[in-house]
Order: C-alpha cells, then structure tokens, then sequence
C-alpha cells in the first residue's frame, strides 16, 4: 500500500488551535501595522503602545 494514501485525514478538533493561534497573530499584526489609530480613538495609551510597536518592528508610520 501506498504511504500517502494510507495517511488519515487529520480532524477539526486537532487545527482548532493552530487556527486560533494563526487569528490571534494575524489581529496582533494587522493592531501594530495597519491600526494607525483607527482603533483607538478613545485614548492614547493603546495608540501609543501601537506606534512603539511599529517602530519596534522596523514598520514605517509617518
């Protein structure tokens, strides 16, 4: 039998993490990168820490 055809399909259950880590970084990467305050117009705080981040990453914001 061929090796490949005898693997098993792998379950929902098994990439629900790897699927819930995977979303979690892609928000943290689009809050640092792409946020520019749109987020956080409340407060400073959030804006603040974003835009040291960005400048942290190497990510170009003004």
């Amino acid at each position: 039998m061929d090796p490949i055809s005898a693997q098993q399909p792998i379950p929902v259950r098994q990439l629900l993490p790897a699927l819930l880590v995977t979303t979690l970084l892609a928000l943290l990467v689009y809050l640092v990168q792409f946020d520019q305050g749109a987020l956080s117009q409340s407060g400073t705080f959030l804006h603040e820490l974003m835009h040291d981040g960005r400048h942290l990453l190497g990510v170009p914001c003004h």
